[in-house]
């Protein structure tokens, strides 16, 4: 398919987390079904969209690369083995990339952070599998070595989570490693620059919007695909980041169409 290129353009990097047939319900709004995933994805390839990666996002707003005219970043943090079973063979069908953000020091083991936080466990991908992956052309970021809230790590714990992840990975691809997600979205104007000082080129958050020129590179927006949304939300969501009804109630906040309020 011929596709026009954009000078500037609003980017949708999805986030997405776990993609498993069976979510916990505890989990469930961060579980996307693997129907719901090839449904999604499928619209995406019918509709003419290409997947860039971080770099090429990067480049483009150095001036170095022009992006395709619908280009989409996909992104899945935590490294869950259920993106290895269930999304991964489905991107690689359609000749899609996507960017892996691991947590380097539990890979192999299960989702420990999730315990306290959710009372869960889930089994997070081997390096087997990520080796397997990274041969057949996905990208991998660094997801800290532990999960910790990094803003409430001294200095030295916190570059050390983001430093020796990054090491880590590298050690185990034999690749670089430039791109990092911040667990749970969990940073400040310190953990910025140390991840900025450690080699990592680009960060993304869980602030809701599409990446523009404006953007941070060390702090980019990020649209959330939840186990809630139907195939019309995600839709809506690459153009806005919002589901229907949230894009629906912030356009009537603008327009004034929201009415009087409570029995106005």
């Amino acid at each position: 398919m011929r596709w026009r290129p954009v000078a500037d353009a609003r980017i949708p990097v999805l986030m997405y987390h776990d993609v498993a047939p069976d979510p916990p319900e505890r989990f469930r709004k961060y579980t996307v079904t693997p129907a719901a995933f090839s449904a999604q994805m499928r619209w995406l390839a019918r509709a003419g969209y290409r997947t860039v990666g971080l770099d090429q996002l990067l480049a483009h707003r150095e001036g170095a690369w022009t992006l395709p005219r619908r280009a989409v970043v996909i992104t899945f943090d935590d490294g869950f083995q259920g993106c290895a079973d269930h999304a991964a063979p489905v991107l690689t069908a359609h000749g899609f990339t996507a960017t892996f953000f691991l947590v380097a020091g539990l890979a192999g083991d299960t989702s420990r952070w999730l315990l306290a936080e959710r009372g869960i466990e889930l089994p997070l991908m081997d390096w087997p599998t990520v080796r397997r992956l990274g041969l057949a052309g996905f990208e991998f970021g660094g997801h800290s070595l532990t999960h910790p809230r990094l803003s409430q790590l001294g200095p030295e714990a916190c570059e050390r989570e983001l430093r020796d992840s990054r090491a880590l990975i590298e050690d185990r691809l034999g690749r670089e490693v430039r791109h990092l997600a911040y667990p749970f979205g969990d940073y400040d104007a310190r953990v910025r620059d140390i991840a900025g000082r450690v080699g990592y080129r680009s960060a993304c958050t869980v602030r809701i919007g599409l990446s523009g020129p404006d953007d941070d590179p060390l702090a980019l927006s990020r649209v959330p695909v939840t186990g809630y949304d139907s195939l019309l939300d995600f839709v809506c969501r690459l153009r806005t980041a919002l589901t229907w009804r949230e894009a629906l109630r912030a356009w009537a906040r603008r327009s004034g169409a929201g009415g009087g309020g409570p029995g106005g």
